[in-house]
């Protein structure tokens, strides 16, 4: 079956077909909310012992998928793939209203907001809005005043990792904004 690659084994809740019964049996878990396979270091439960072989990764620090190009190392495959545009410059998902090219598509889905306005990531401090979630996250760190982003020259502590990154160029003297006009060199973009 696998070189034919006949799947009789229909699932009749979603439709989805296998070529194993077994691999049926599995899936259908999955309609059941029944998580029997559990993490034993932080307790949460999958409903497929697959899921939590992955899962257990984030514990054991594991990246068994390591890039060819740059050596990064990934804890799921897919990770990795998705990395792998990063060096093949693909972006196969392009937003219909402006033609902004993508590689991965929840970051076309937080794009398409810029468009619509919309901002369904709202603030639960402050009422404030964002197109994505990515972007509320970071927000949330002013009320908290945390800042995990610490310079390990002077000491001095950042909310968000751009403004971390903008200030490491003053211990490095690095400029890479240049003026136009004039050929002024400078930190950040203004």
């Amino acid at each position: 079956m696998v070189h034919s690659n006949e799947k009789p084994f229909v699932c009749n809740i979603c439709g989805r077909c296998f070529s194993h019964n077994n691999s049926l049996q599995r899936h259908r878990i999955s309609h059941t909310n029944e998580k029997p396979f559990v993490c034993d270091t932080c307790g949460k439960s999958f409903s497929e012992k697959g899921t939590l072989q992955r899962h257990d990764r984030v514990h054991t620090s594991e990246k068994p998928f390591v890039c060819d190009i740059c050596g990064k190392g990934f804890s799921q495959k897919g990770n990795l793939q998705l990395h792998l545009r990063v060096h093949t410059n693909e972006k196969p998902f392009v937003c219909e209203v402006c033609g902004k090219c993508f590689s991965q598509k929840n970051r076309l889905k937080d794009h398409q907001g810029v468009h619509t306005n919309e901002k369904p990531f709202v603030c639960d401090i402050c009422g404030k809005g964002f197109s994505a979630k990515k972007k509320l996250q970071p927000h949330q760190m002013v009320h908290t005043n945390e800042k995990p982003f610490v310079c390990d020259i002077c000491g001095k502590g950042f909310s968000q990792k751009g403004n971390f990154q903008q200030h490491q160029r003053v211990h490095t003297n690095e400029k890479p904004f240049a003026c136009d006009v004039c050929g002024r060199c400078f930190f950040a973009a203004r």
